[in-house]
């Protein structure tokens, strides 16, 4: 096999242009609601859709993945530069937390850290993946509704937006159920599909502004400056008050991310990389620091935008950061004029569609074990109510938890025979050891200290002038030293028996382990047998001698063990 396609550049697709459109037209009301939201100067969260999107879009190896704004990493923004006692509002400061915050996330993805993702379960990531797609969902009740509800966490806030349906404003609620209908049916349209946010956004915004309808424009979060973003230097003084914020906020913009690969794959086929999009991420920040961008990283809901809108290649990503620089540049009071319902209504569309396109990894989660939907479900819920990177630590640890269980479980001994036609077959382990014959066990596990009460069960017990062969193919180089002690313990007591116990398909690593820790010494000569590239050849030589060893006791089988 060889080894896996990396992205191209390749060539720009025209879906990928129209993509590109609406994904920057999404940002002008996003961005700017998202910083706002945080405090933060709601141009500020404008310009985060240009340098930040080009660049990361030409680095990213998870090609369609849209790197800008989230209202999560705008949270933790506020919050960082807050706890440090900097002003949100300094460009400096944001500057500079958005430089460190890139070079964190420059050096993880350099330093291949993101193996650290790894370890995050499917079920927590889904867990995860769902309760951001639902925050992102009721960030926009207010846009699309007008009634801001109340509560301690998305849930509970959820729940107060439905109860209070009555404080609803009619005219931005009808707008937004407008937007969702004339969506649907564009999108029932085979050649509209691909268009059909735009051609929402268009038709309706054009509808509002013929009508008259009073509701909240894009205008009324703030002026949209016809003008580039310029060159910000960051206020170095302000770095040393932030590193442990920046590490914050790459805890949280990485999380994110991770998830979008497995919901959006290459659509050339490419492989994906969890380090190649950590350091397109810190590439991003870094160039976008220096350009009035706030802290940035994948975005779910803009990813989801782009790839709604027909996006193909990487470039849908970099025609958006095109695109909503020519529209601030030329079209900045038409621009104004979105609705914010219109946006509210559409992002609850991409918001639905996150949480639908999950219900398939939900079911198979549920229906995989208990373990893991109680872990799915705890993550869910600890993404709508606590900070995003006590969400990510909570769920990192149940996935440990998760992996501890199902590795206790999954270790076990398996009793070895050789069938007359020279065949290994498997069956139980017995009770106790038979008297002067050789019964081989293969054990299988990650030598994890909580496998031992699994194998303590069904450890023979001895018997005398009884060889045990405990094969140890599937055992790790490095084992763990209760397993160490086990085997310990094990091979005296079957010595002190008169019997004796033999290591079978020992590694290079683990022989010379067992030479440090002395129990080499106590199984004595020819009591490890190195593994061979040849499968059950250690198995075999290692019966063969122990069957010599048997017929060699009865001339000392009245003396004592030494």
């Amino acid at each position: 096999m060889g080894r896996p396609r990396r992205p191209r550049l390749g060539r720009p697709k025209p879906s990928d242009v129209t993509s590109g459109l609406v994904t920057g037209l999404f940002s002008i009301p996003e961005g700017m609601a998202y910083a706002s939201i945080a405090g933060f100067n709601p141009v500020a969260g404008l310009f985060s859709g240009v340098v930040p999107a080009i660049v990361g879009s030409l680095t990213a190896r998870t090609v369609l993945m849209v790197t800008t704004l989230t209202s999560a990493i705008a949270l933790t923004s506020q919050s960082v530069l807050s706890d440090a006692g900097l002003d949100p509002k300094d460009p400096g400061n944001v500057a500079a937390l958005g430089l460190l915050a890139g070079v964190v996330m420059l050096l993880t993805g350099v330093l291949r850290l993101g193996v650290v993702l790894s370890f995050v379960s499917n079920a927590v990531m889904v867990g995860f993946s769902t309760g951001i797609a639902l925050q992102i969902v009721v960030g926009v009740l207010k846009d699309a509704t007008g009634y801001e509800p109340n509560g301690h966490n998305k849930l509970v806030q959820l729940g107060n937006w439905v109860v209070h349906a009555g404080s609803w404003q009619l005219d931005a609620a009808l707008v937004a159920a407008s937007t969702v209908a004339v969506w649907a049916l564009a999108h029932a349209v085979r050649r509209l599909r691909t268009v059909a946010l735009l051609v929402a956004m268009a038709a309706v915004s054009a509808a509002v502004a013929v009508l008259g309808t009073d509701v909240e424009l894009v205008g009324g979060i703030a002026d949209i400056p016809a003008a580039l973003p310029h060159l910000t230097v960051p206020d170095l003084s302000a770095v040393p008050h932030l590193l442990g914020g920046a590490l914050s906020i790459t805890l949280v913009a990485l999380a994110q991310a991770a998830g979008i690969s497995p919901s959006t794959p290459n659509p050339d086929g490419s492989k994906s990389s969890v380090n190649g999009d950590f350091a397109a991420q810190g590439l991003a920040n870094a160039a976008g620091s220096l350009f009035q961008s706030l802290p940035v990283g994948g975005s779910l809901s803009r990813t989801g935008v782009a790839v709604s809108a027909g996006a193909r290649t990487r470039w849908a990503g970099v025609f958006s950061g095109l695109w909503l620089a020519l529209i601030v540049l030329t079209l900045a009071p038409l621009a104004e004029h979105i609705p914010m319902p219109v946006i509210g209504g559409l992002i609850i569309v991409v918001g639905a569609e996150l949480v639908t396109g999950k219900i398939p990894d939900i079911r198979l989660v549920l229906r995989t074990s208990r373990l893991s939907a109680a872990a799915m479900i705890v993550t869910f819920l600890a993404t709508t109510q606590l900070p995003l990177q006590q969400a990510i630590v909570l769920g990192a640890v149940l996935s440990l938890l998760l992996y501890c269980v199902q590795a206790s479980r999954q270790a076990r001994l398996v009793a070895l025979h050789t069938s007359e036609d020279g065949r290994w077959t498997t069956a139980e382990v017995p009770h106790r050891l038979p008297a002067g014959q050789v019964t081989v066990v293969e054990y299988s596990g990650v030598s994890f200290f909580a496998e031992l009460p699994t194998v303590e069960r069904d450890w023979p017990e001895p018997a005398p002038r009884a060889v045990l062969v405990l094969v140890l193919r599937g055992l790790p180089d490095v084992p763990s030293s209760a397993m160490i002690k086990l085997i310990e313990y094990r091979a005296d007591e079957l010595h002190h028996a008169g019997g004796r116990l033999v290591l079978a398909g020992v590694r290079p690593a683990l022989a010379k382990i067992a030479e440090t820790t002395g129990l080499a010494d106590r199984l004595g000569p020819g009591g490890i047998v190195p593994a061979d590239a040849t499968l059950f050849t250690a198995v075999e030589k290692a019966v063969r001698d122990a069957k010599a060893w048997i017929a060699d006791q009865p001339s000392r089988c009245d003396a004592p063990p030494s």
